[in-house]
């Protein structure tokens, strides 16, 4: 299972909806033990057969304080708003972003019903406090060059980031995030490389568009992650975990996640680190592991 496939499952589902009137609480975000960055869950990894509220305290339960989402929110009702909302509060958790956007930046026929749906989200992230949008380039084009379709990931990112201009959730600017996907998942996705992702990014030259860094993906594709971290962390927005191969968590595989943490800290890395891992046993305790790892690699865990 990976993100793509949860996605497939509200392709009958509307856009969507804009959000009901319901309170906003706004819990203050945690960091991670001596750091000065969040640690956070992609919910669609963990959990499947409970209800979403008790998802979350499973979450919280194994120490995190942030959640991020792939459109669970559509075709909910007030009341399932105000409940997730209600949850979130009581146990101290924010959610710190979304993926779940049907449309992609990299075909310009697609561009208008992209940002239409981005504008129409914006309510929904309002309602649910996050203040990050997790965006894909979608697949390649048949009969449009790659030149094209790069230009059309650049145009399309300017025209959301002044969607999005100065405004502010949660006490944060609202940001726009572009994300790879390996060609192993993919075949027919067009953003494969983080190099050329990020020269999108640099292209479109605007603070509230950055790269998510989704570690497990880029390892498959291109590998070579941390001098990717060490040139371009100031455009990096948020880092996605798992290992490869399997897309369990660290530890599992081969990526040395203890030399990618060491070196988070030393580029001074203050953003979201978000566990995207399918776990391999128990969830519970395969979330809190990662986190205990994390952090005593986390030089200032051990002061």
């Amino acid at each position: 299972m990976n993100r793509r496939s949860f996605l497939q499952s509200f392709a009958a589902s509307s856009l969507v909806a804009a959000a009901p009137a319901v309170t906003r609480a706004q819990p203050p975000a945690t960091q991670a033990a001596g750091s000065s960055f969040q640690l956070s869950v992609m919910l669609w990894t963990v959990f499947h057969d409970l209800p979403f509220e008790q998802r979350l305290e499973k979450i919280a339960s194994a120490g995190y304080r942030n959640v991020e989402l792939v459109g669970e929110y559509r075709n909910w009702s007030p009341a399932q708003f105000a409940g997730a909302n209600a949850a979130r509060a009581r146990l101290g958790i924010s959610f710190d972003a979304t993926a779940g956007l049907v449309h992609g930046v990299a075909d310009p026929a697609a561009r208008e019903a992209f940002l239409a749906e981005l504008r129409q989200s914006l309510g929904t992230m309002e309602t649910l406090a996050y203040p990050a949008m997790i965006g894909l380039s979608g697949n390649v084009v048949p009969g449009l060059s790659r030149q094209a379709q790069h230009q059309s990931c650049i145009e399309g990112l300017k025209r959301a980031a002044a969607l999005v201009e100065g405004r502010h959730i949660a006490g944060q600017p609202v940001r726009l995030l572009l994300e790879c996907i390996d060609p192993e998942e993919n075949p027919k996705y067009f953003l494969t490389s983080a190099a050329e992702a990020i020269q999108i990014v640099r292209a479109v030259n605007h603070p509230q568009v950055q790269f998510l860094y989704d570690l497990f993906h880029e390892q498959i594709a291109e590998g070579n992650l941390i001098e990717k971290l060490q040139k371009h962390i100031d455009v990096i927005g948020l880092i996605h975990v798992a290992d490869v191969p399997g897309r369990h968590q660290p530890g599992t595989g081969e990526i040395n996640y203890t030399n990618i943490y060491r070196k988070l800290f030393e580029l001074n890395y203050h953003r979201c680190i978000a566990m995207e891992f399918v776990p391999a046993g128990d969830p519970l305790q395969a979330l809190t592991q990662a986190r205990q790892a994390l952090e005593s690699a986390w030089p200032l865990s051990n002061a």
